[in-house]
């Protein structure tokens, strides 16, 4: 069936339907991982969005349950240049034309994916429509009709309802491996698992759009994780008998999230703190400073990101189209990592507080694992504060 991506400035794109047959709006971005596209599918961060992939065959080892970042697909919309027909991987259960019929997701393939990415990193992230029932006209009316990303809460369309203990018989977290027969692990039809060290350290996680990944990492660096809601107050999280506090990604506008400023504000100084992404966003607002959007956003897993204590350059996984206004920071706040290719801010240090924060996702999932290390180095964050 014939498929229409329309975006608000008028330009359109025609291809073919796949996944439901119908209408969706959203923002319009794009995403330049070669691999991966199951986890972006399912990372709660692109709520509102209909993504673009760069990398021009999407599907090829279909979809299996392992690999999602939260219990559903999160995007509005998905746009390929072409879709693989026939997955092929000893991991796969469904194909992912089959994935998005069954979650009610329209995609569109066939169009030209390096125009349409020309194209928004000239004009902008923008809002658009994926239709099979409008005439082109109308597909862009509708997109010029759609609410803009600056100033959305969708964390509270994302954040878990009540809190909950992640992973407490230790089967989720434990790290997946290719089967061997020759090594002494746990097997399974799906593959082998290693087992997870002891933990040390007891956390609470605000939950604004947390991925799996991130929740793994956590438990496989030794620490046991407690999920609550976006909404929980500050007295709450120090009432209890914890020893760190773990901000999370998400999706939408960190400066339309001001009952989440105000609670973050009073637990600076109270326990150490680690943000990612969104937290780490919201970390720069509790401090006092300022948020702003990008032109397209960094998404994709090559974002060379600089250490600015030690000149290191890491390769990092990012999804986010807000970042912070160095000039806004206060001056008991240190920019810690710039990102290579424009000069924002990718991390971020308090210089008299344990609180620490970085843009990107050392998690990966998708994306490379040189920022890892920022999971043991919460801990010993922790372990400097006792």
């Amino acid at each position: 069936m014939k498929a229409i991506l329309a975006l608000e400035d008028g330009r359109y794109f025609e291809g073919i339907s796949f996944g439901a047959n119908r209408t969706t709006q959203g923002e319009a971005c794009f995403n330049t991982s070669m691999s991966g596209y199951q986890e972006v599918l399912t990372d709660p961060s692109y709520r509102g969005q209909i993504v673009t992939m760069t990398y021009p065959m999407i599907g090829n080892y279909g979809i299996n349950a392992l690999d999602d970042e939260s219990s559903e697909p999160h995007v509005r919309g998905f746009v390929v240049e072409e879709l693989c027909q026939v997955p092929s991987n000893w991991r796969s259960q469904e194909s992912l034309d089959a994935y998005l019929k069954r979650w009610n997701i329209p995609g569109i393939q066939g169009i030209d994916t390096r125009a349409l990415t020309k194209h928004l990193r000239t004009r902008g992230a923008m809002q658009s429509v994926i239709t099979t029932e409008m005439t082109p006209e109308q597909a862009v009316e509708a997109a010029k009709k759609g609410p803009p990303m600056s100033g959305s809460d969708f964390v509270k369309e994302v954040t878990t309802t009540k809190p909950y203990i992640w992973d407490p018989e230790d089967l989720e977290s434990r790290e997946w491996d290719v089967p061997s027969p020759s090594q002494n692990r746990e097997g399974g039809p799906l593959g082998a698992f290693r087992s997870l060290v002891e933990t040390r350290h007891h956390i609470v996680a605000y939950d604004f759009g947390i991925k799996k990944n991130i929740l793994r990492s956590l438990r496989q660096a030794g620490f046991r994780v407690e999920v609550v809601p976006a909404t929980t107050k500050a007295s709450d999280i120090l009432s209890r008998n914890i020893d760190g506090i773990f901000l999370s990604n998400g999706p939408g506008d960190p400066s339309a999230l001001g009952y989440i400023h105000s609670e973050l504000k009073t637990l600076i100084g109270k326990k150490p703190i680690f943000g990612i992404c969104l937290g780490h966003q919201l970390l720069g607002h509790a401090y006092g400073g300022k948020t702003f959007k990008l032109k397209f956003g960094h998404r994709g897993g090559n974002q060379p990101v600089k250490d600015l204590r030690n000149g290191r350059v890491s390769i990092t996984s990012q999804n986010h189209g807000f970042a912070i206004d160095p000039a806004s920071l206060p001056s008991n706040v240190e920019v810690t990592h710039i990102n290579l290719n424009d000069g924002t801010v990718e991390g971020m240090r308090h210089r008299e507080a344990p609180v620490m924060s970085v843009q990107y996702h050392p998690e990966a999932a998708p994306g490379p694992n040189d920022a890892k290390y920022f999971f043991a180095e919460f801990s010993r964050m922790i372990d400097k504060s006792v």
